[in-house]
């Protein structure tokens, strides 16, 4: 890795496995930050904590099988710094650093914390670790002082509470973290079965672990057109579930081939799924190939070279902090 190349940083929580969502909104960006950027990507395992506190005993699992999704999907270790956040311990101290000069407000109102208390019943969030999580995301990214964040709209509210923490400490203390931009990442719609996005949470995602059997099932029972009810019925690809994963996928050419299948009604949502199973293994074959290849104990040996690598730099950076900061 050159020290010339620009710095960023990001991560995921390991609470499940990965799915097309994953890979299309966020893995396949990572794939092509890792070449152009000095690139530190993360397993967010204290942040899935904040709502997995009660059952904690898959996360060693999700850790080890999301770096394998990782490392599949293209993430190569001699290219970027892959590690695990729990095993940088100045990420804590960071983060306890910066919650001395966050106020309270800021963290009530932001946006995720209101959404996912209300969506996700079958947790009890009212918990200060989930409160306080946008402190210790803006830990994990300023202890590399990127100068962007690859994230999603969804993102920029936890960008912008990066942003001010970070002008706050600077003001506090003298200049310290530069203000990391947002790098939003092309949007990839990619629906759950069900309609709705595609969730862990929802448990309707198809996974890039899935085998072809079991994706072939839930396929079978996607919702398309909630308006077409027969082939004969004309369709509209633009409301439909499906269809979004043929602008994935799919060639040009056969996207409009389909696209005009379904407007005609010469088209059904049957042959359609067929033609996305067919892209999506051959799409999902090499992954998983390389998923094979990969042991627990070469994933743990990525992840101990990535800590002592990310350590080396969040070291120097809590240095500095600790001395702006008189301790």
């Amino acid at each position: 890795m050159s020290n010339q190349r620009p710095r960023t940083v990001s991560g995921m929580r390991p609470t499940g496995p990965l799915h097309l969502g994953h890979y299309f909104g966020v893995l396949k960006n990572y794939v092509e930050l890792q070449r152009t950027e000095e690139a530190y990507f993360f397993v967010a395992d204290w942040h899935a904590l904040t709502s997995d506190y009660a059952d904690p005993s898959r996360v060693r699992d999700n850790i080890d099988e999301m770096v394998k999704d990782w490392v599949a999907a293209g993430l190569d270790p001699e290219q970027c710094v892959i590690f695990r956040q729990s095993a940088v311990k100045e990420h804590a101290e960071l983060s306890l650093l910066l919650s001395m000069i966050t106020p309270v407000s800021w963290l009530e109102r932001n946006p995720t914390y209101k959404e996912q208390q209300q969506q996700i019943s079958n947790k009890d969030l009212g918990n200060a670790g989930f409160l306080c999580y946008p402190v210790l995301m803006a830990a994990d990214i300023l202890m590399y002082k990127p100068h962007g964040v690859p994230v999603g709209e969804d993102q920029l509210p936890h960008m912008e509470l990066t942003r001010e923490i970070a002008r706050r400490f600077n003001y506090l203390y003298g200049e310290t973290f530069p203000e990391p931009q947002a790098m939003l990442t092309p949007a990839a719609k990619c629906p759950g079965l069900d309609g709705r996005k595609m969730s862990k949470s929802y448990n309707n995602g198809i996974f890039l672990s899935d085998a072809m059997s079991d994706i072939e099932a839930k396929v079978r029972g996607m919702f398309t057109d909630k308006n077409r009810l027969r082939k004969s019925d004309p369709g509209n690809p633009d409301i439909c579930n499906l269809f979004p994963y043929h602008l994935l996928l799919s060639s040009k050419e056969e996207q409009e081939e389909i696209r005009s299948g379904c407007t005609g009604a010469t088209f059904g949502c049957v042959d359609c799924k067929k033609r996305f199973l067919k892209h999506l293994g051959e799409f999902l074959a090499p992954l998983q190939e390389r998923r094979a290849t990969l042991s627990t104990e070469r994933v743990r040996a990525i992840l101990a070279d990535g800590n002592d690598r990310a350590r080396a730099f969040a070291s120097a950076t809590l240095e500095d902090v600790r001395a702006k900061m008189g301790l």
